[in-house]
């Protein structure tokens, strides 16, 4: 969580964005999907005809029937009976494919039609609903007192900072899903710092893990459409209601892994196709580029597998720094987008050619002539207010942040 600070107080992880192009962008944000690919398959691949079965139901629901409203029969006072046109399938495609798909797995389930060992049934976990207490609430140091050590310290950091780079990549890559303008450096920090203190409070509360963004609700967005943002903030309180609620958590562990696997598969490659989309701003007829690309995407993958498959292959006589080095080269966004980004800002192009032409104008379009979408990283209050404070302007989670020196009109300095 200091790590976090650390960068986010001076404003260090928008300093970076300089030197992040769409070359960048591309690797960073394709690996955020592809890296995630064994996951997917693992799960698919327990019950490939559940799987298929999820994946078929997502797809018609999402893409095929989404413009297909259903008429809900309503009685208004003095009106009488009516029919409203309601839009089920265009707003919950992912739940309406895992309930199908559970629903029909507890049905087999319940006939008998799988084997006992078959990981599509839903009755393996069903013990836990029983021993699960309807309500339980969570509390700091629940767990007892936190231990730190050296060790400890540094492998999270390592871990802490592949889960920065790949939040950078999310970020822009739910910004495209959703239609709206690129994050900009005050956005990045502000970003990486509520992260720190996810963590911070997950670490209280002994959740046993980091707070991060996650990748498969970018894929959520692009499959369903909706990037409100009163819709998470009604998630959100949502799921800390039912987070107390044990019955309900147990009642979720049910769902079939192979159900699970389906759906991901549709959430990854969404998140893959919008890596790849930032690509319409460089010039693929460019050697140069066509390079970087497919080096990047490509050692970006092979890297980390062998790493994977060699976990205790570093040895440099420092077990921490050996550590360390394996949790951040076994990350695929990472090595990726580093990769991306040094290559494109070392090997010689021209700015049409590296597409920061047509980036830069994309940018200052966005944020400087689109009024409706100017605010989309605003406070939701308070504004007026702080735009009255010329000292905000100096702190690098504010919106009104310009950075080491004043943007001009018109112009754009990352």
């Amino acid at each position: 969580m200091m790590f976090h600070f650390f960068l986010f107080l001076p404003g260090l992880m928008g300093l970076v964005l300089r030197w992040i192009t769409p070359l960048t962008i591309v690797p960073t944000v394709t690996l955020v999907g592809l890296a995630l690919f064994d996951i997917a398959a693992d799960k698919a691949s327990l019950n490939w005809g559940i799987a298929i079965l999820t994946i078929v139901l997502l797809v018609m629901f999402s893409q095929y029937l989404k413009e297909v409203p259903l008429p809900i029969p309503l009685y208004k006072v003095g009106s009488g009976c009516t029919i409203s046109w309601f839009y089920l399938f265009k707003l919950f495609p992912v739940l309406l494919a895992i309930l199908l798909s559970w629903g029909l797995c507890a049905i087999l389930t319940a006939a008998d039609a799988f084997p006992e060992d078959n990981l599509a049934r839903t009755d393996l976990n069903i013990d836990i609903i029983s021993n699960s207490p309807w309500f339980r609430f969570p509390y700091p140091g629940q767990w007892g007192l936190p231990t730190v050590s050296p060790a400890a310290v540094l492998g999270m950091i390592a871990g802490v900072i592949a889960s920065m780079i790949e939040s950078v990549g999310d970020y822009y890559a739910c910004a495209r899903i959703a239609g709206a303008p690129p994050p900009p450096i005050h956005a990045i920090n502000r970003g990486i710092g509520i992260e720190g203190i996810g963590c911070l409070l997950a670490g209280l509360w002994g959740s046993g893990n980091g707070t991060t963004s996650y990748s498969e609700n970018i894929g959520a967005i692009g499959v369903t459409k909706v990037g409100s943002r009163r819709v998470v903030q009604f998630a959100a309180i949502t799921m800390m209601i039912f987070g107390i609620i044990g019955k309900f958590g147990a009642a979720m562990v049910t769902i079939p892994d192979p159900v699970v696997g389906g759906i991901f598969l549709v959430m990854f490659s969404m998140i893959t196709a919008v890596g790849l989309s930032s690509l319409q701003y460089v010039s693929l007829s460019s050697s140069r580029n066509i390079f970087i690309i497919g080096f990047s995407i490509f050692f970006g993958l092979a890297l980390p597998k062998w790493f994977q498959a060699n976990s205790g292959i570093l040895q440099t006589g420092s077990e921490t720094f050996d550590q360390v080095l394996t949790v951040l080269l076994q990350t695929s966004m990472l090595v990726g987008g580093i990769l991306g980004c040094f290559l494109d800002n070392t090997i010689p192009g021209t700015p049409e050619e590296r597409g920061l032409l047509k980036w830069n104008k994309h940018l200052i379009s966005s944020q400087d002539k689109d009024e409706s979408k100017s605010d989309s990283y605003d406070f939701p209050i308070g504004m007026e207010a702080i735009k009255r404070m010329s000292w905000t302007e100096y702190l690098p989670f504010c919106p009104n942040f310009t950075g080491c020196c004043r943007r001009r009109k018109g112009s754009f300095a990352p």
